[in-house]
């Protein structure tokens, strides 16, 4: 696999059940590579390596006085030092070319259970770490994968130099054969401390980076409330943690180098010594003596590699964890769907509530509990959190038809809608039926003021769909970027339709007419507005209540506000003590005089009803 060639057509099955099997599997899957650089690595380390004995060979030359055998001894330089160039390079080259194919692969597998996932995503996992896998731990496996094939080149290459050195003198040998080993696994005991201490500085500075994003994404509301100075404090107190932790484990790592310095002088002391007494007593030639000098000094260069890939595999094994946790999710329910049957339409029926829709209509629901809503509106779209809940749509369960079915017959717009970042055109370009114009949408939306932001806000724009809009709309006010998603979702005109909250954001007069576009545009289309605002609720053609996750009253908003208490409590926000206020001057009212319609139980409906008429003639 070449760069040129990503990405992959199908980047594959990865064992995800467990971090070092996903580092086994990935480095499997680049087994042409990893040889190429296997031989590259052989050839320019067994070149670097090959270099002292042509050094004593030039020095022996010398000593005898050989021409002929220092000048033979200078062309083996030569084309050691050529073989040196060409394997650095074209080592090099796969090397790099393994990280990033590997890299690559990691990324399209992800990118695709993310896709796979949905929303469900990042209910199962943290967005946060959804995002650390995705950038930082993608570049230490894939640094970890290309790293094994130079380890192994290095190992290689040290075990033939131990065995060269003992057939070319055994006396001095013996000695470095003995040695080096002891020299490259000497760190070993030091390396579950350092990796432990790397994992605290990899956590702390998980938790900073997370509250660096949260500070960021929310810095619009900590200045209204004046809260930057505290969230600052808390930084800086992260920050400072991670400091900390980053030397503890800097101090280990530093230890481990010390080492791989200290040891190998070591060696060389002890052969020096050696040597030495060996020349006095002639076993030994000058020659021979330089030529296992330089080759310690030279292996220093290939024993490298094995402090290199114990640091890798420290700081990958963490990353492959989190990776093999995140690609190991899988859905609850087949992603081809176990029905092979006709796009189903007609009434919406969620069994865990008792929530039926009536198809075509504009129907309201109204929950107490905002985290009920959240799960009421995964379960609309075929998100269910466990087998045997799915929602029926026409007496089919969701779960039963494939992914794509699902996703074109329901779709769901989340409380926190995101938008990407591109033009407005490009927000807009999303699966749709056809029906529904972009300019209709926004109309309906109400964003005439934000795309004149957008044009005020891009210098090489005149139309606003060819605007840019920034990441995630941070440019945009929270009420912008909420009507900008319910224009998407509009756009996409789906048979069903679920709004989660689609108008908290604006004020009422915005808000009222974006009521009445969306009745107008989603007319004769099946739409769910999750909200507790009287103004869409007043609009809908049925409003359901849930209490305590089931139905509890039906009917419109203007007969639920004066029968139903606990519906008028949830939209008006009254407290426990106005509503016994209320009760008990339903209990004490007067009854009515003689002749006069009996307006009982009505002087609380038309009372509950005067902030509605005045919202309403405000908007």
């Amino acid at each position: 696999m070449q760069i040129q060639d990503l990405p992959y057509s199908d980047p594959g099955v990865p064992d995800a059940r467990s971090g070092p099997r996903l580092l086994w599997w990935l480095g499997r899957n680049q087994l042409g590579g990893q040889c190429r650089a296997l031989l590259w690595g052989m050839l320019h380390f067994a070149s670097v390596c090959a270099l002292p004995f042509c050094v004593g060979l030039a020095v022996q030359a010398a000593v005898d006085r050989s021409p002929r055998r220092l000048a033979l001894t200078g062309g083996l330089m030569l084309l050691c030092g050529t073989a040196i160039a060409v394997g650095d390079t074209f080592l090099h080259r796969a090397a790099v070319t393994n990280w990033i194919t590997a890299a690559a692969r990691l990324q399209q597998l992800l990118a695709r259970k993310a896709a796979y996932l949905g929303s469900a995503l990042t209910r199962r996992v943290a967005a946060g770490e959804v995002v650390t896998v995705s950038t930082g731990d993608v570049e230490k496996l894939g640094w970890f994968v290309e790293a094994v094939s130079r380890f192994t080149a290095a190992a290689l290459t040290v075990v033939v130099v131990c065995v060269a050195l003992v057939v070319y003198q055994p006396a001095l040998g013996v000695v470095v054969a003995v040695g080096l080993p002891v020299v490259a696994l000497a760190v070993l005991p030091l390396l579950p401390r350092a990796t432990s201490r790397a994992d605290v500085q990899r956590e702390k500075a998980g938790r900073a980076t997370e509250l660096a994003s949260d500070t960021v994404a929310g810095l619009r509301v900590l200045r209204g409330i004046g809260g930057e100075d505290l969230f600052l404090d808390r930084y800086r107190r992260a920050s400072q943690e991670v400091r900390h932790a980053a030397v503890r484990s800097a101090r280990m790592w530093s230890v481990i180098s010390a080492l791989q310095v200290l040891l190998p002088g070591l060696l060389l002391i002890v052969v020096v010594l050696r040597g030495v007494q060996l020349a006095r007593e002639g076993r030994i030639t000058v020659g021979e003596l330089v030529t296992v000098y330089s080759a310690v000094m030279i292996v220093n260069y290939p024993l490298r590699h094995f402090q290199e890939i114990a640091m890798a595999y420290s700081f990958s094994r963490p990353s492959a964890q989190r990776a093999a946790r995140v690609l190991s999710l899988e859905r609850l329910t087949d992603i081809e769907g176990s029905r092979a049957t006709e796009l189903p339409g007609g009434d919406l029926f969620d069994p865990a509530t008792g929530l039926r829709v009536p198809a075509q209509g504009f129907t309201a629901v109204v929950c107490g509990d905002p985290d009920l809503a959240g799960r009421l509106a995964d379960r609309l779209g075929g998100h269910a959190p466990e087998p045997g809940l799915s929602v029926l749509l026409g007496g089919v369960p969701l779960d039963e038809l494939s992914l794509d079915q699902a996703r074109t017959a329901v779709l769901v717009q989340d409380k926190d809608p995101v938008l990407l970042s591109g033009t407005l055109r490009e927000l807009l370009d999303v699966p749709a039926s056809g029906t529904v114009r972009a300019e209709d949408a926004l109309a309906a939306a109400q964003c005439a003021d934000v795309l004149d932001a957008l044009v005020q806000g891009s210098l090489d724009a005149s139309d606003p769909m060819d605007a840019r809009i920034t990441e995630r709309g941070r440019s945009l006010s929270g009420g912008q970027r909420q009507r900008l998603a319910l224009a998407r979702s509009l756009v996409a005109d789906p048979e069903v339709l679920v709004l989660d909250e689609p108008t908290s954001a604006v004020d009422s007069h915005t808000e009222a007419r974006i009521a009445d576009g969306l009745r107008r545009l989603r007319s004769g289309r099946t739409t769910v507005v999750l909200t507790s605002s009287p103004l869409l609720l007043d609009r809908a053609d049925e409003v359901v209540f849930l209490h305590e996750g089931e139905v509890a009253a039906t009917g419109r908003h203007r007969e639920l506000i004066g029968t139903e208490p606990r519906y008028r409590a949830v939209v008006t926000r009254e407290t426990e003590d106005e509503q016994r206020q209320a009760a008990a001057m339903e209990t004490a009212a007067p009854p009515p005089p003689q002749g006069r319609p009996d307006l009982s139980e009505g002087a609380p409906l038309l009372g509950a009803l005067e902030p509605l008429e005045e919202i309403e003639e405000s908007a």
